[in-house]
């Protein structure tokens, strides 16, 4: 019992000893390099074996291998004995595993991880990280996109692990997360150095249509466009260019972003200081048009002055144009400064007033009663707008038009484009308004017909037209009508038909007006007149004479 006992104990310790001896295949083990021959390494891995290793497995990417005779190494054991009765061993597997256990535990502790990027894949790049290959996406290479990733090629380099899966054997770096953190620790130095008001150099980086950005050696501020000059500037390309060393003024620090504000013009002197005194109310300057708008045009009087001259001050005579009409951009004009805001640093400038109003001088070279020719602009419901010397309108009015015609019929004998004559009645300087009349260019045929007469005188008409209430009559071209009541104080002859066209007959005027151009005429009033003077130079009907003795005897007279 006691022999098989000891047998028992003796096979224990033999297939213990044997498994001592015996590695599991799919592990780590320790090994020494024995030689280094035809690009191999010969490792002893104990338990009298050896094993084969190409050197390029000791090597990282780009590098060269790093192993001498006699260096402890640890390989993996892929198989105890080949057919060639050599152990199948992996420096790179060990690696691997070696490599994974070591991200595992900075992947848990957020630390950084050394490697280098050695291919191109598929949306991103390879990572060696020391045995283990990473997957590095292309918008995690750099904090702007890199279009040639060839100088990254090869360098060894820190990473942050962003994902890591050892089933699937998948890892997920970002080289842009350390620049970033990198890039903010710098930033943040950068910015703690900086003060407002502090004048500094830097690089412009990138221009834009509202500003250009400013590397301040690692931190980029803003110089906008409007902070670049006192004068205006359209486009910041117009003074600076990318790569350019300027001296900046930071203007404002936003500590919680960061963002850094900064301006030229603050280091250059204000033109503003001197406006009141170089630009007096009233005086007239040169300027240039800088931008013209619906409202207006902008005129720069010097670097960094500019005025608005009111679309309302751009013209004596074009009213309701835009400005783009009567000015240019890049054109030289006068102006005169009409006022100085100083709060809004704003400069209102006339055009119109650097030349004369043109109604005063119309007013001066034109007195009331001088004749003047032009060219019928417009028509309307009350009358003719005549161009006139000085880009000016004159108004003749309806009333104005024609001494015979009423307004409205008169109006019917113009077009656009006539070349008409006409007198000056009245000049409104103040109301820009200029009078004229076409009819007091002709003759007054009314003025003339009445001219040697007046109220209570007798004249001779023709008879023009018999109606029923009354007759019309034409004396010197101007046509009245005698009412059937003043065709005889006689009631029994006041018939209209006892007269013909043509007859001649004596008539007394019993009103003149000027106003309506009518005469009043009456032939009763000139029997009643006639018998009147009659009787007061033959006698009197009541002393005993006849009406026909008186009558008789002063048409006897008159023979």
């Amino acid at each position: 019992m006691a022999q098989n006992a000891s047998m028992e104990e003796f096979e224990a310790l033999l297939n213990e000893s044997f498994e001592m001896d015996t590695p599991t295949e799919g592990s780590v083990v320790k090994g020494t390099v024995l030689a280094i021959e035809a690009g191999q390494a010969i490792i002893d891995v104990g338990y009298k074996m050896e094993g084969r290793v190409d050197l390029k497995e000791f090597a990282n990417p780009g590098e060269a291998p790093e192993v001498a005779v006699g260096d402890a190494v640890e390989v993996y054991l892929r198989q105890v004995e080949s057919s060639k009765g050599e152990a199948v061993i992996s420096r790179e597997m060990a690696r691997r595993e070696e490599a994974w256990d070591r991200l595992e535990k900075s992947y848990a502790d957020d630390a950084r991880v050394d490697g280098a990027i050695f291919g191109r894949v598929k949306g991103g790049f390879t990572v060696d990280l020391g045995g283990a290959v990473a997957f590095l996406p292309g918008s995690q290479v750099d904090v702007r996109p890199v279009r040639d990733a060839g100088p990254l090629m090869g360098m060894k380099q820190p990473f942050q692990i962003l994902k890591m899966d050892r089933r699937r054997g998948n890892i997920v770096v970002s080289r842009r997360a350390i620049l970033e953190e990198s890039r903010a620790e710098q930033r943040a130095e950068v910015i703690g150095n900086l003060a407002e008001g502090m004048s500094v150099d830097g690089v412009v980086k990138n221009i834009t249509e509202y500003g250009a950005f400013v590397d301040l050696g690692g931190v980029d501020g803003l110089l906008h466009v409007t902070d670049m000059a006192w004068r205006r500037i359209n486009h910041p390309s117009e003074i600076l260019t990318i790569g350019e060393t300027i001296n900046v003024q930071v203007i404002k620090i936003n500590k919680e972003t960061h963002r850094i504000s900064l301006g030229m013009k603050q280091l250059q002197d204000d033109p503003w200081d001197k406006v009141a005194t170089t630009y007096t109310l009233d005086s007239v300057h040169t300027g240039v048009v800088t931008n013209i708008t619906d409202y207006g045009a902008f005129v720069e009087l010097e670097a960094g002055v500019e005025g608005l001259v009111h679309v309302s001050e751009m013209s004596w005579t074009k009213k309701n144009v835009h400005p783009g009409k009567i000015v240019s951009t890049s054109q030289e004009v006068e102006v005169m400064v009409l006022e100085i805001d100083d709060a809004k640093r704003r400069v209102s400038l006339g055009l119109k007033q650097t030349q004369r109003n043109p109604w005063e001088v119309f007013a001066e070279t034109h007195p009331e009663g001088k004749q003047v020719e032009g060219e019928v602009k417009n028509i309307t419901e009350f009358g003719l707008f005549i161009g006139l010397e000085g880009d000016i309108d004159g108004m003749v009015h309806l009333s104005d038009l024609s001494w015979d015609e009423r307004g409205e019929d008169a109006i019917q004998n113009y077009r656009k484009g006539d070349v008409v004559q006409a007198v000056v009645s009245e000049v409104d300087v103040e109301k820009e308004r200029i009078s004229l009349s076409i009819k007091a260019m002709g003759n007054d045929s009314f003025a003339e017909a009445t001219g040697g007469i007046k109220r209570g005188s007798i004249v001779t008409v023709e008879v023009t037209s018999i109606e029923d209430g009354g007759i019309e009559v034409e004396y010197e071209g101007t046509k009245s009508f005698i009412r059937r009541s003043d065709l005889s104080r006689d009631r029994a002859e006041q018939r209209p038909e006892r007269f013909s066209v043509g007859d001649k007959v004596d008539v007394r005027i019993t009103n003149i007006d000027t106003k309506t151009r009518k005469l009043g005429l009456s032939i009763k009033a000139r029997e009643i007149a006639e018998e009147k003077e009659a009787v007061e130079q033959y006698g009197s009907s009541d002393s005993g004479a006849s009406l026909g003795d008186i009558l008789g005897a002063a048409l006897k007279r008159d023979e």
